[in-house]
């Protein structure tokens, strides 16, 4: 199918603009306002704390887990149509979360909002690469950025108003800003898909292997806090590794990969992959925890809680772009190893979050600092990933990056909780929450702690063009690969 070509100033151009930004933002508000609304829900239904923990991790799981597979479809099926299939598909899981009864029903229905997630996400940066002039496309893709950044200030303020009157408010939000994407994309958006994916297999045995891999690992790594190691958690472990190792000889072997194996031959791109995962491991349990420990130990309204992170919000749209552009001069290596050191020492800096706390001495302190450390780091770290790799693999490679970014997080939820004995502590209990609250955000330091020594050794030798793309084909054998580009690469932090 012929693509059309739009200026960003056509009324067109806008309109299709428009619906991707609203597209973005609806997968962007629900994943940084549902953290917002977990102790309410915590509340009314009488869920424990590993019930918070899957409520979060079933929305991650099928999203790290089918992302990979909604780029594919975009480019197969056509990626208008499967960006409003996966909107109509969110929306009517946020109606199934809103009328939720009990704690089952709600996590059920957090595992098929992620699965329209996973088709809405790809398609909205594909869209736009799809379909807008290349003259225009990079503006077009700065304003989409930009806008869908401000989506996720907004959320935790819009979050904690509406708890103030039902945490199921949060949900059916989602059903008028839908309704406005369908109308924008049926009536303006333009269809657009891969012809050279003709003939191309999907890789259906690579995504079933993902999906199995990551739900038997969150699975047994959740349920070994309050249930121990037993053989039902150890066996769901050791079938994740089987699946995990099989997915490697299946993605060797395919002739349309799903995940481009070769790609982390480039050292440069393997250690950007590295870092992203214990830095967005790190990320997604600063807001988890902070906000639950301001609402369960020191009380706050879940209006206050949510906004005590708009902070790093705002920094990284204030600096980000600053840092990016520094980047090309001085190389990713300084930034990423720099940045990193400063989100770990917002992480100690967290440590003073107790039921005493007070916003301008405990949590704004932390709260900048992260954003420092984070507008420092993230874009050097986005360029250096996808620049390591071939133009003609660009989506691949922001597809996986973003794949590893979410499973980072749903890895880091399942995990440290155990750890930090916070899966086995009621909800009620202040003083052993602030223990394993303060055991966690000492190990997601350590997580920053590794990211930084990863960005530092892992990319020594590289200079300011370190990541530079290269040419189709420079270094890596071409296969025809059907995948498109997806939201950037490890997204905002907040979409954890």
């Amino acid at each position: 199918m012929a693509t059309a070509r739009l200026r960003i100033g056509s009324a067109q151009g806008r309109w299709v603009l428009t619906g991707t930004v609203m597209g973005s933002s609806l997968v962007m508000l629900d994943g940084s306002v549902v953290n917002v609304v977990l102790a309410p829900i915590s509340r009314d239904l009488t869920v424990g704390f590993t019930g918070l923990q899957w409520i979060t991790n079933a929305y991650t799981l099928t999203l790290a887990a089918l992302i990979l597979i909604g780029g594919v479809l975009g480019d197969r099926w056509g990626r208008r149509r499967t960006f409003l299939v996966g909107t109509v598909w969110f929306t009517l899981a946020s109606v199934l979360c809103a009328v939720s009864a009990g704690e089952g029903m709600l996590i059920a229905a957090r595992a098929l909002q992620g699965v329209g997630a996973a088709l809405v996400t790809p398609g909205s940066l594909a869209i736009i690469s799809a379909s807008f002039d290349r003259a225009d496309r990079a503006k077009a893709i700065g304003a989409w950025s930009g806008l869908a950044g401000v989506s996720t200030a907004v959320a935790p303020l819009l979050g904690g108003w509406l708890a103030g009157y039902s945490w199921r408010l949060v949900f059916l939000i989602n059903v008028p800003l839908a309704a406005m994407i369908i109308w924008t994309g049926i009536r303006h958006v333009p269809e657009s898909r891969d012809e050279s994916a003709t003939g191309s297999r999907i890789d259906l045995p690579g995504a079933a292997l993902v999906v199995l891999t990551l739900a038997f690992l969150t699975w047994g790594l959740t349920e070994a806090g309050p249930a121990g190691w037993t053989p039902a958690v150890t066996g769901a472990v050791g079938l994740a590794c089987l699946c995990g190792a099989a997915f490697v000889i299946v993605e060797r072997r395919a002739r349309d990969p799903l995940v481009r194996l070769d790609l982390f031959t480039d050292r440069v791109f393997a250690a950007s992959n590295v870092v992203t995962l214990f830095m967005y491991g790190a990320l997604s349990l600063y807001f988890l925890l902070v906000v639950l420990q301001l609402q369960l130990v020191t009380g706050w309204s879940p209006l206050a809680a949510g906004l005590a992170g708009l902070p790093v919000t705002i920094l990284m749209l204030l600096l980000s772009a600053r840092f990016g552009a520094l980047s090309e001069r001085i190389g990713p290596r300084p930034l990423m190893s720099g940045g990193t050191v400063l989100a770990g020492c917002g992480f100690l800096l967290g440590l003073r979050i107790d039921a005493d706390a007070t916003y301008l001495t405990d949590v704004l302190p932390t709260a900048v600092l992260l954003g420092l450390g984070l507008s420092v780091a993230v874009a050097p770290l986005t360029a250096a990933a996808l620049g390591a790799a071939p133009e003609n693999l660009a989506g691949i490679a922001s597809g996986i990056n973003n794949a590893i970014a979410r499973s980072a997080g749903l890895l880091a939820i399942a995990v440290v909780p155990v750890i930090a004995g916070l899966s086995t502590t009621a909800t009620g209990d202040s003083a052993g929450l602030t223990a394993g609250y303060r055991t966690a955000m000492l190990i997601g330091a350590g997580l920053l702690g590794v990211a930084a020594l990863a960005s530092w050794f892992g990319l020594a030798g590289t200079g300011p063009r370190a990541g530079a793309r290269q040419e189709a084909g420079a270094r890596l054998p071409v296969h025809r690969m059907n995948q498109c580009p997806v939201d950037s690469p490890a997204g905002h932090p907040h979409e954890r």
